[in-house]
């Protein structure tokens, strides 16, 4: 009996290790005979108020990118922020992977001068691509008898939260009239989100903006109060134009909003996603890769992004180098990066 259990002992721990053989062998094979995923990658946009244009933009990034995930292993999410700014900033700190900025900021880090003065350079700032241009818009109520932007002088404005692209922008072309804050009667620091209910509750008579377009807060003013957008050209814009290359000429056409009927002179930049020269080559390589290859859908997912093209998202306001991920899928598909 006790040769015959040992036997049987045996025989059973024989046949559990061959079963665990095969359990072994079926996962190699199984290994074997599908890709293997790539380990997840978290990522995160800055990007601007809920109701700008920055927002969507980095939702349809990563709209694009998260349905690539079984084989990029990236997972992108979008973050409501200050704006341009603290995108800047959230990636320089390493808060934030990616940002979209102005590019007047863009440019402003990448130099240390104007509002990162304070910080100095910063040659770690890499870009991947520019996306929609930008206008600088001054809102008004249409009671408030502003219809030139020297008009401003002595009225209560809105001029957006600090750090903020809509405030560098306004900033810019206040140093350039020589005007300084206590030009305005009243000063409102709202970030873009509140403040076209500012306008139309009366506490402000004008907004301003430096935004694609359409844009939906604008559009929330224009359909809730009575607005006029003013055009903003003359000799001091053009002065800051010579000044800036990174800003340009641009027109609002007319009926992008209820009650504009005529084309809408003004100037603006482009919007610009930016990361950190240490962030994963491989990562940036496919989120790149998921907006450029599905290039015609990216462009329908959001009004702003309509004339967008290409070349231009390859050189327009990049003040910063391309990443080398970013680079690398460029130069795989013939696009030609920026010299």
């Amino acid at each position: 009996m006790k040769g015959w259990l040992g036997v049987q002992i045996v025989s059973v721990r024989n046949v559990v290790l061959a079963l665990g053989l095969v359990l072994v062998c079926t996962a190699f094979a199984t290994l074997s005979s599908h890709p293997v995923q790539a380990a997840s990658s978290y990522v995160t946009i800055g990007t601007g108020g809920v109701t700008g244009v920055y927002y969507p933009a980095g939702g349809a990034i990563c709209r694009l990118v998260n349905q690539d995930r079984k084989t990029n292993g990236i997972r992108c999410a979008v973050e409501s922020t200050g704006g341009s700014g603290d995108n800047l900033r959230g990636v320089r700190s390493g808060e934030l992977e990616l940002g979209i900025a102005q590019s007047d900021l863009h440019y402003a880090m990448v130099n240390g001068v104007e509002s990162f003065a304070g910080d100095g350079p910063w040659d770690q700032l890499h870009a991947l691509f520019s996306l929609h241009q930008e206008l600088f818009t001054v809102v008004a109520r249409a009671d408030a008898g502003i219809k030139t932007f020297d008009d401003l002088k002595g009225k209560r404005v809105n001029v957006g939260n600090p750090g903020s692209g809509q405030r560098n922008t306004l900033e810019s072309l206040m140093n350039v009239q020589g005007w300084t804050m206590a030009n305005f009667s009243l000063v409102m620091e709202l970030p873009s989100s509140l403040q076209s209910k500012a306008l139309c509750s009366d506490q402000v008579d004008a907004i301003v903006f430096t935004a694609g377009h359409p844009n939906a807060s604008i559009l929330e003013a224009a359909t809730t109060c009575d607005i006029v957008i003013v055009s903003v050209k003359g000799a001091s814009t053009d002065k800051l134009l010579t000044k800036a290359p990174y800003y340009h000429k641009g027109v609002i056409p007319a009926g992008t909003y209820p009650g504009v009927d005529a084309d809408i002179q003004t100037f603006g930049l482009s919007a610009t996603v930016v990361t950190s020269a240490n962030a994963s080559d491989a990562v940036i390589y496919d989120i790149t890769k998921s907006v450029f290859k599905n290039f015609d859908s990216f462009k329908l997912l959001h009004p702003a992004f309509k004339n967008l093209n290409r070349a231009d998202m390859l050189t327009k306001g990049l003040t910063a180098p391309l990443h080398p991920g970013a680079a690398r899928y460029y130069r795989e598909v013939g696009l030609s990066p920026q010299p």
